[in-house]
């Protein structure tokens, strides 16, 4: 049984972010394991440790620095890792439809799937589309922020949350692509002796050259990126009940532009 999992290499919350000139940011900050896939990286190894011959490959698209992402993903109970080298013409970060259809022709060339696995969103980019592009891409079924699953055979049952209390339980054909919730499990960090030997474990790097992919039709380029105003302006509203609600209406509406 083969159990792929597709990590994202993401700038650690805690990180300030800086913009450099206008198109990306600053790479000198912490980066991480996609916190959501931590959720996919602990199902995958509870699923191989109760599966006979159960491999699990961590697959990363992302520079030559997510090797360090990848590491931390075998130190979680991945047997190996792929990375996909985004560097040189494709150092920018690539779209959620080039990097499906990296991820696709990779997991394609690596061998036969039984389940994908991945987290329902980046931290950074909160796309949420990267799952459904895979799935497209390898004629598969798939559900987004999975909380819970059962092997049944050739299916799998899985239960999604769709609204705070509302769940639904899809039966999905295998191979197929879930994306993991954080109701999911609850993530198990590796202690000292899974990190090294993580150290030796093997990490394929391919370069996105070597892909030799169909271009996509569509595509998406940054045009300009700026921090976000955070800065808070407090201010006072007088006058009775009626006139206070007026203010506060109008300031949502011209101000605020929420309304």
């Amino acid at each position: 049984m083969k159990i792929y999992v597709c990590v994202k290499h993401v700038p650690d919350s805690a990180a300030t972010i800086t913009v450099v000139d206008a198109k990306a940011i600053d790479t000198g900050i912490t980066f991480l394991v996609n916190p959501y896939d931590e959720h996919a990286l602990t199902e995958a190894a509870m699923i191989a440790g109760q599966t006979d011959g159960a491999e699990v490959i961590a697959v990363c698209v992302g520079p030559p620095s997510a090797a360090n992402t990848l590491r931390s993903a075998l130190a979680m109970g991945s047997d190996r890792g792929i990375l996909v080298s985004t560097e040189g013409e494709t150092a920018g970060l690539p779209d959620s439809m080039a990097t499906a259809r990296a991820l696709a022709a990779v997991i394609t060339a690596d061998g036969q799937p039984d389940l994908i696995l991945t987290g329902k969103e980046g931290i950074d980019t909160e796309g949420m589309q990267t799952m459904f592009r895979l799935a497209q891409q390898l004629d598969m079924p798939a559900a987004t922020n999975v909380t819970a699953l059962e092997l049944a055979g050739d299916h799998v049952l899985a239960t999604c949350e769709k609204e705070p209390g509302t769940r639904e339980v899809l039966q999905l054909t295998r191979p197929c692509v879930l994306a993991a919730g954080k109701g999911l499990n609850t993530p198990k960090y590796p202690t000292f002796p899974d990190i090294v030997k993580a150290r030796k474990k093997t990490i394929n790097t391919i370069t996105w050259e070597q892909l030799d992919m169909v271009p996509a039709a569509g595509g998406i380029e940054i045009e300009h990126l700026e921090p976000a105003d955070e800065a808070r302006r407090p201010k006072a509203l007088e006058g009775d009940a009626a006139s206070v609600a007026a203010e506060l209406v109008r300031i949502l509406r011209e101000e605020a532009k929420v309304l």
